[in-house]
């Protein structure tokens, strides 16, 4: 009798532990499973950022490619005149570094993206066209750049011509496409004369060969191209 008892007592024991064995178990289960379900989660909040990074990133690089894209001189605004006859641009002047041709929205550019060498403008006289790339670095150098048309009389291109040559940071070439006979741009300034004698000629001189306006003051007008 006595050993029944206790064989039923050493089942009841063994089942206990069978039993508080299995809810161990059962709960070592939901542990790992809440574990792998917060290991996913970090996974996949790791690649949305990831992605996220990712997308925004080439969008990025997009928008630079797009500023940066041939043709685009990353200009916009417009002119406004002043009463001394100076049109000074009103909006924004890009600066960045092109190696394509650039379209710019006035002629002669007074800014705008640009070659990444600068046109020599030690005071240099060029006889045929330059190009507006390498003219624009020289004006956010602090140049002064002088143009003509074939409507200009001799004697008025021979006298600015003159001039030029003794004025550092400064140069002249012909230009096709362009309103008055004579026009004198500046970093996001421009006169348009149709006499080398007209005082504002002078006025514009002194005030923006290497003036105010000069993104870059200091830097060099020669060791560029020619």
């Amino acid at each position: 009798m006595g050993s029944a008892k206790s064989k039923s007592s050493n089942n009841a024991a063994r089942k206990a532990r069978i039993e508080e064995m299995r809810r161990a178990e059962q709960a070592r289960e939901r542990r790992n499973r809440i574990l792998t379900i917060a290991a996913s989660v970090v996974v996949v909040a790791g690649l949305v950022v990831g992605g996220v990074f990712v997308v925004k990133s080439q969008s990025d690089k997009k928008d630079d490619t797009a500023s940066g894209a041939k043709g685009s001189s990353g200009d916009s605004g417009h002119f406004t005149t002043g009463k001394d006859g100076v049109r000074t641009w009103t909006g924004k002047l890009s600066r960045n570094h092109v190696e394509t041709t650039v379209s710019y929205p006035m002629h002669p550019p007074v800014g705008g993206n640009h070659n990444p060498v600068w046109l020599n403008c030690n005071g240099n006289v060029y006889t045929k066209a330059v190009k507006d790339e390498n003219a624009v670095h020289a004006l956010e150098h602090g140049a002064v750049w002088v143009t003509y048309t074939d409507k200009a009389k001799k004697a008025d291109v021979d006298a600015l011509a003159a001039k030029v040559k003794q004025t550092p940071y400064t140069l002249m070439s012909p230009y096709a496409n362009q309103t008055s006979p004579i026009e004198l741009s500046a970093w996001g300034h421009q006169l348009g004369v149709k006499s080398a004698d007209d005082p504002k000629v002078a006025k514009f001189f002194e005030t923006y060969v290497e003036g105010k306006q000069t993104p870059e003051p200091g830097a060099s007008c020669t060791g560029g191209t020619m």
